[in-house]
C-alpha cells in the first residue's frame, strides 16, 4: 500500500510499517475541531479494506472498538513522546485488546526450510486484527531500538506519528508536510525582505 493510494482514498497518512501507527493517524488532532477519518461505517470499511493485507483474517470489528483502541494506542504513544507515564486505563485497554484473540506460533516445514507462522485464535473471542494492532503497539513500546525511531511530524499543523527509518526524517510525508513547511518558511523569508 502506497502513500498515494492512502491519500487518494481520503486518508492523509504515510503508510507506516505498523498498522497501529496508521490507525492513530486516522484522527487528525492538529485541526480544530479534530477530524476523525474513520467516523462512519463507510470510512471504517474503506480504511479496513486498505489495511486488509496487513491484518489477520476476520471480520471488520465494531467501529466503537476500533476507535477505543485507537484512543488507547495514541495515548500510550503520546505519553512516550512526552516523557510521561501512560494512563492506566489506556494501558488496560491495550492489554485487553491484545489478549482478546490469542495467538500461537506454528512451525511449518517448506522446501526452503522451517518457517514460523502466527495462528490467531478468534474462537476464544475477541478480534484478531485488534489484538494484532495492540500487540504491535506493545512490541513497539518494549523494543528500545524501534521506539527510538518514533516521531511526531515536525509540521505544527500535523499530528501524525511515524517511525523514522533515518535519523534526519522529521515529516510524516515529506512531499506533503515537508513541502508545506518549506513553502511557508520561504514565504515568511520573502515577506520580510
Amino acid at each position: 500500500m502506497s502513500v498515494a493510494e492512502l491519500i487518494a482514498a481520503g486518508f492523509a497518512m504515510g503508510g507506516e510499517r505498523l498498522v497501529a501507527l496508521d490507525l492513530v493517524d486516522t484522527k487528525l488532532l492538529a485541526v480544530d475541531p479534530p477530524v476523525d477519518l474513520i467516523e462512519t461505517p463507510e470510512q471504517l470499511a474503506k480504511w479496513w479494506e486498505l489495511q486488509h493485507a496487513r491484518l489477520p483474517e476476520g471480520p471488520v470489528p465494531d467501529g466503537t472498538a476500533v476507535r477505543r483502541l485507537r484512543t488507547a494506542v495514541r495515548e500510550v504513544l503520546d505519553a512516550q513522546l512526552e516523557g510521561r507515564q501512560a494512563s492506566p486505563s489506556s494501558v488496560e485497554e491495550l492489554n485487553a485488546a491484545a489478549a482478546g484473540a490469542p495467538r500461537s506460533l506454528r512451525l511449518t516445514v517448506t522446501d526452503d526450510g522451517p518457517r514460523a507462522e502466527t495462528r490467531w485464535h478468534p474462537e476464544y473471542g475477541g478480534n484478531a486484527a485488534l489484538a494484532m494492532i495492540a500487540g504491535e503497539t506493545i512490541e513497539l513500546l518494549t523494543d528500545e531500538a524501534q521506539l527510538s525511531t518514533l516521531r511526531r511530524c515536525a509540521n505544527p499543523n500535523c499530528s501524525m506519528l511515524f517511525l523514522a527509518e533515518h535519523k534526519r526524517r522529521q515529516w510524516c510525508i515529506g512531499s506533503v508536510c515537508g513541502n508545506r513547511t518549506r513553502v511557508a518558511r520561504h514565504y515568511e523569508k520573502t515577506k520580510r525582505s
